[in-house]
C-alpha cells in the first residue's frame, strides 16, 4: 500500500510541477506582453511630448509672425505719407520759404526715424545693377556711357524693406 501511496503521490507532485510550469509560462507571456506594452506606451508618449514641442513651437511663431504682419501692414500705410514728404521736400528745395522746408523736414524725419526704429528701410537703388529682388523697372533708358547699362539712372518711387523683407520694392529706370 506505501507503493501505490508513493506512486499517487508521485503522480500528483507531477500534475502539480506541470501545472505550476504552466502557470509560470503563462504567467511569464503576460509579463512579456506587460513589458511589450509599456514600452509601445513609453514610445507613444515621446512621440507625443515631441508633437507637443512642435505645436508650441509653430504656435508661438505664428503669434509673432502675425505680430509682424499686422505692423507691416500698417507700415505700408504710411509709405504714400513718406511719399508725399519727400515730394514736398523736392518741391520746397526751389522756394524761399525756409520755416516750410524747415517743417518739413522735420516731419518727414520724425516719421523715418520712427520707422526705422521699426525696422523700415530704404532700398538704395540710384548707380546700383538692376536687381529684381529689390527693383522694379518701369522703364528704360538709353545709357549714357556703356558702363550704365543695367544700371538704375532714376528711381521714380523708393522701395523699402521692413525686417529684411521687401515691402514695396523700388520703382525704378534702367540704362539700356
Amino acid at each position: 500500500m506505501a507503493n501505490n501511496e508513493e506512486k499517487t503521490e508521485e503522480k500528483s507532485v507531477k500534475k502539480n510541477s506541470s501545472a505550476s510550469q504552466k502557470k509560470i509560462k503563462a504567467m511569464e507571456e503576460e509579463l512579456q506582453k506587460a513589458n511589450e506594452q509599456i514600452d509601445k506606451l513609453k514610445e507613444d508618449n515621446l512621440k507625443l511630448l515631441a508633437e507637443f514641442e512642435t505645436f508650441r513651437r509653430r504656435t508661438a511663431e505664428d503669434r509673432l509672425n502675425l505680430v509682424g504682419s499686422a505692423s507691416a501692414d500698417t507700415i505700408k500705410g504710411m509709405l504714400p505719407v513718406l511719399d508725399d514728404c519727400e515730394r514736398a521736400i523736392k518741391m520746397l528745395e526751389s522756394s524761399s520759404d525756409e520755416a516750410a522746408k524747415e517743417g518739413t523736414s522735420l516731419i518727414y524725419n520724425k516719421l523715418m526715424g520712427y520707422l526705422k526704429g521699426k525696422g523700415l528701410e530704404v532700398i538704395e537703388a540710384k548707380g546700383k545693377v538692376f536687381d529684381t529682388d529689390f527693383h522694379e523697372a518701369v522703364s528704360q533708358f538709353p545709357a549714357p556711357e556703356e558702363k550704365d547699362k543695367g544700371t538704375v539712372l532714376d528711381v521714380v518711387q523708393t522701395g523699402y524693406t521692413l525686417n529684411g523683407k521687401v515691402i514695396r520694392y523700388a520703382k525704378v529706370v534702367v540704362g539700356a
